[in-house]
This record gives structure tokens, sequence and C-alpha cells, in this order.
């Protein structure tokens, strides 16, 4: 029988670092300015309540350049090993995540590693939208270059785009309410073991082999 790592206090598990929390949450507040200040310019009734649009959409131009930047500071630095061993977990996929798909996580012997398919493909979708969204964004605010096709492209991939990532968020944020636990390795940096052992067993094990 494996026996619990050592960096929990009785029945926690340490599951997010400080650099990691910090880089969730400045995200999570960078991207609701960004899918606000995008409804207070297209959904007229927001639009009306809010007004001012010139400077709405200023800080929804200079909030969405600024996404990118609180990843590239906490990838670049000596405080990013736990990051990038999150980002490696999130790109590995094997055959449990494969039936967990197949069953839509109806599968009770699936054995899951610290994330699930869910949330790899969820982080895989954010991770690809943003450039795109900075792309065709900058093609929006700096149209002067670009043909009319461009410009058409450019809005109509950026629409459709900020819709798929606000289904997301939301869905992302529905899911989080639910299960506390898990909530609670975003908010305080970790989960009880009983939670690991349940739902996340492959990563609990990990963590033991290697401690």
């Amino acid at each position: 029988m494996t026996t619990l790592p050592s960096d929990r206090t009785g029945e926690r598990l340490a599951r997010f670092d400080g650099v990691e929390r910090a880089l969730h949450w400045v995200n999570a507040a960078l991207f609701f300015v960004v899918l606000f200040t995008a409804g207070a310019l297209y959904v007229g009734p927001l639009s009306t309540i809010v007004g001012r649009r010139a400077l709405v959409k200023e800080v929804h131009v200079i909030v969405g350049l600024l996404l990118p930047v609180p990843f590239i500071l906490a990838r670049i630095g000596p405080w990013s090993r736990g990051l990038r061993r999150d980002i490696r977990a999130l790109n590995r996929w094997d055959g449990d995540d494969r039936r967990w798909f197949r069953s839509l996580g109806r599968d009770r012997g699936v054995r899951l590693g610290k994330f699930n398919p869910g949330q790899k493909l969820n982080a895989a979708f954010v991770a690809g939208a943003v450039p795109v969204m900075l792309a065709t964004g900058s093609i929006m605010k700096w149209f002067g270059p670009f043909s009319d096709s461009w410009r058409t492209g450019a809005t109509f991939v950026h629409d459709w785009i900020a819709i798929g990532l606000f289904a997301v968020i939301v869905g992302h944020i529905a899911i989080a309410l639910s299960d506390p636990d898990a909530l609670r390795g975003m908010v305080r940096g970790w989960v009880p073991a009983s939670w690991a052992r349940r739902h996340r067993p492959k990563w609990f094990e990990e963590i033991s082999i290697g401690e």
C-alpha cells in the first residue's frame, strides 16, 4: 500500500503552488474584463447601461493585449517549476483519458492523473484561442494595412471564438463550483487526500512513489 506524500499536512495534499494560483486568478480577472467589455460593445441592453463606448473599446483592446503577459512571466522565471510540470501533464493523453471521453466520464474504472480530459481539452482550447484572438483583434483595431476580406474574416473568427470562450468559461466556473474540494486546490493550493485517492488516483500514486 502506498504511503501519503510528505508535502501535505494531515489529510491535505498539495496541488497547485502560489505561482500557478496567481496565474489562474490574474487570468480569470483579465478574461472577465475582456468578456464584460465585449458584452458592453455588442449586447445592446448592456451597452446602453454601461455607455462610454470609446473608453470600453480601449479597455477591451488593452486588456486583450495583456492576456499572454501573466503566462509569459510565470513561465520564464525560476519559479516556473510547478507550472512546467503541469503543462506537461496537460499535454499528456493516455488510454484512461480516451476511456473517460468514450464513457462521458461515467466509466468508474478510469484512473485519472492530475487533470481530467475535460480540463486538458479546456486548456488546449484556451491556449489556442488566445493567440488567434490577439491576431484577429489586432486586424480589427489596426485595420489600415488589411483588405476588407481580411477584416471581415477577422471579425467573424474573433466573434465566434469569443462566444466559444464565454461558453467554456461559464462551464468551467459551474463545474468548479460543483466540486468544492477541487476548487479549494486553486484557492488555497491543497485538496483533501481522500479526494485525490477517489478522483485522481494515478496522480496520487505518482506523488506517493516520487516521495
